[in-house]
């Protein structure tokens, strides 16, 4: 799995849009102590989430199964750029030997992992059988790897956080949150260091 963090947006946006609302710009210190305090404050403290939605994030994440995209796709306040089964399958097709590490996330569950291989062996013969990638995506492993471009407020990924990195989330998941946080700017992070579990 890959989390990568390819842009995100200044902090002193976000304490420019609370000063706004009651035009205290002359207290600002450009992105300080004072700003970072203030963004706390109203956002966190005060419960003014509304203001931490002028933050954004921008990932890169590599290496996840259909299945945690599937849970990624829960959290609705974000944008999903997804890579293209459509026209990406042929790297099954074409493949002389079926790379499972390549291709698949495995579990550790050994019964799970082989039906996985089974499903992507089968999947590849429906390929070179002349099946459109249209119909044979349709027998594609839970498992299969995938990888997208994902952006995200930071109230959202407040919300985010806190509820994939419970215990009780989907191991893969939990994974991907740790790894998003630990790819966040460190000025950024005190945002959201309560919201890790």
């Amino acid at each position: 799995m890959q989390a990568t963090l390819l842009h995100h947006t200044p902090l002193t946006v976000c304490s420019n849009a609370i000063r706004t609302c009651w035009q205290s710009f002359d207290k600002s210190d450009n992105g300080g102590e004072k700003d970072r305090e203030l963004i706390d404050r109203v956002g966190n403290k005060f419960k003014h989430a509304s203001t931490l939605e002028h933050l954004s994030y921008n990932f890169f994440i590599g290496g996840i199964s259909r299945a945690c995209l599937q849970e990624l796709a829960r959290h609705r306040m974000t944008s999903l750029s997804v890579k293209s089964t459509r026209y990406t399958l042929k790297e099954i097709k074409e493949s002389r030997e079926v790379d499972y590490a390549k291709f698949l996330v495995f579990t550790g569950n050994d019964m799970v992992d082989d039906a996985s291989k089974t499903a992507l062996d089968n999947l590849q013969k429906i390929l070179q059988n002349g099946t459109s990638n249209d119909i044979a995506k349709y027998c594609l492993p839970e498992s299969y790897k995938t990888e997208l471009t994902w952006s995200i407020n930071a109230r959202s990924l407040q919300n985010f956080l806190h509820l994939r990195s419970s215990k009780d989330a989907l191991w893969e998941i939990r994974d991907l949150a740790n790894a998003v946080y630990a790819t966040l700017p460190e000025d950024h992070k005190y945002l959201f260091v309560d919201c890790m579990k």
